[in-house]
C-alpha cells in the first residue's frame, strides 16, 4: 500500500475507533454530546495526529517505553488543543479526554501488531510457495 493510501487508511480507521470510543464513554459517563459537528472536528484532530505519528516515526527511538510516552504526549497535546479550539470541555472533561487517547491509542497498537502479525504470515506462505516451485524448477 502506498504511503499516501495508507494514511488516508489509518485517518479513517482511527476516526471510526476514537467515535466508537467516544460513544461508549459518553454512555459511560452520561455524557451529552452533538455528534455531527464533533464527527468533522474529531476528524480533522486525527488528521493532524496520524500525520505527526507518522512525522515522529521518521525518528528512531531506542526506548519502546519513550516512544509510547511520547506517541502519548503528543496524542494528550492535540487533543487537549483541539478540546480549546473547539469548546470540548463543556461536554467532556480533560481527564476524560485524555483516558479516551491512551485507550484509542492502545486499541490501534493492538490492531497495528495483529495486522503486521497477519501480514508476516501471508508473507511467509508465498515464500515458502516460491521456494517450493522453484525447488520443482530445479528438479
Amino acid at each position: 500500500m502506498t504511503g499516501i493510501r495508507k494514511t488516508i487508511n489509518d485517518i479513517m480507521f482511527v476516526t471510526g475507533a476514537a467515535l466508537v470510543i467516544l460513544a461508549v464513554f459518553s454512555l459511560l459517563f452520561g455524557v451529552e454530546i452533538s455528534f455531527v459537528p464533533t464527527i468533522f472536528e474529531v476528524f480533522i484532530a486525527n488528521i493532524v495526529i496520524i500525520l505527526g505519528l507518522c512525522l515522529r516515526g521518521k525518528f528512531e527511538i531506542h526506548n519502546i517505553i519513550l516512544e509510547y510516552l511520547i506517541d502519548i504526549s503528543y496524542i494528550a497535546v492535540v487533543l487537549i488543543v483541539f478540546g480549546l479550539i473547539f469548546d470540548w470541555y463543556n461536554a467532556v472533561p480533560v481527564w476524560l479526554l485524555i483516558a479516551m487517547a491512551v485507550v484509542i491509542y492502545i486499541f490501534a497498537m493492538i490492531f497495528t501488531a495483529a495486522k503486521l502479525k497477519r501480514d508476516a504470515e501471508e508473507l511467509n506462505k508465498l515464500l515458502q510457495k516460491r521456494n517450493k516451485n522453484q525447488a520443482d524448477n530445479a528438479s
